[in-house]
């Protein structure tokens, strides 16, 4: 990307739980942005989000929105990027989507940059952001993958209804006063209540009975870390917490791992906070991970049968380093050359 030193940035889905994150990072990190474009649906238009101490009308979103802008970040669902993802690249822009429309491509790198930012390539036009659940897996893993060679995973995510987006942020909120006051939980978002229940159910089901979450986890886990021989058996429940993921992952490697020093890798991993003392009640927690941008790993223990093999509790926030930070960073190295 040419250097300068500011950069016409767009926001598609500016006023979603992700976008109304991307402009608070973006703010926070000090991105050198120069004109901001906040785009939405026409149902959003004229709405005002504020960034840098101003208040900026949202605009609809539409063919000719990305002309002269330099970086486009999306987070307005898939149809809406495959739609428009290709139209802002030939106007120019950098397109760091945030859906899943272009993670499998094979010519579009799929990029956490703690990890694989060599990805990018030298002239990228379109860079996906991996799923929430597979960014801050992968974090952890591939200190991992570097020292002991991953062989399989075994994972079991928590995650959060901000994952699902404001509506159900909200859904959440009215059912738990709801039942707390003894009347029906009104369901709207998701097919069962949420409110103080676990629904092992993300995205729509396969034939193979898995959900299209829990393959997301399986195909991207493989892209990024590039290793194709990697196994993921993966199982997704939504819990009724409303910010940031928490997974619980076994980790099969091909060699002996040493817990102490596993945990001496990860204490130094990049993007990774060691939280891992659970003599003092300390490990990994939802409301701790919260409006952090750290992956937070702990209760590291080894398998009680399998000497190659380690258990691992995993939480992040999946607004931020799920999708918003990711996305950014993605852009912050795009900039730096």
């Amino acid at each position: 990307m040419e250097k300068k030193s500011k950069y016409d940035v767009a926001v598609v889905g500016a006023t979603g739980a992700v976008g109304r994150t991307m402009l608070s990072i973006l703010e926070e990190r000090k991105f050198p942005v120069g004109r901001l474009v906040p785009l939405a649906s026409s149902r959003s238009t004229g709405t005002q989000v504020e960034f840098n101490g101003q208040k900026i009308t949202v605009e609809e979103l539409k063919a000719d929105s990305f002309e002269g802008l330099d970086i486009a970040l999306f987070s307005a669902g898939g149809s809406i990027s495959r739609e428009f993802g290709p139209i802002a690249a030939q106007a120019g822009c950098v397109v760091i989507d945030n859906s899943s429309a272009f993670r499998m491509e094979k010519d579009i790198p799929l990029v956490v940059p703690e990890i694989n930012p060599h990805a990018i390539g030298d002239n990228p036009g379109i860079i996906a952001n991996p799923n929430c659940s597979t960014i801050q897996m992968v974090v952890a893993l591939k200190p991992i993958h570097d020292r002991y060679r991953i062989k399989r995973v075994v994972v079991s995510t928590y995650q959060s209804v901000s994952g699902t987006g404001q509506s159900a942020i909200e859904e959440l909120r009215v059912q738990s006063s709801q039942v707390l006051d003894k009347q029906p939980a009104a369901k709207e978002v998701y097919p069962h209540q949420i409110a103080f229940n676990c629904l092992p159910h993300i995205d729509t089901f396969l034939d193979s009975g898995y959900t299209k979450e829990e393959m997301k986890m399986v195909n991207e886990t493989r892209k990024i870390l590039e290793d194709d021989s990697i196994q993921v058996s993966p199982t997704t429940v939504r819990v009724p917490v409303f910010y940031a993921h928490s997974e619980a992952v076994n980790v099969e490697t091909e060699k002996a791992i040493d817990v102490e020093e596993l945990k001496k890798i990860l204490s130094s991993a990049p993007g990774v906070r060691l939280v891992d003392a659970p003599g003092k009640t300390e490990y990994p927690l939802a409301t701790d991970a919260a409006g952090r941008d750290e992956v937070m790993v702990g209760r590291i223990r080894a398998d009680l049968d399998n000497p190659r093999a380690v258990n691992l509790w995993v939480v992040a926030d999946n607004l931020r380093k799920g999708a918003a930070l990711n996305a950014i960073q993605i852009a912050e190295f795009l900039i730096r050359g």
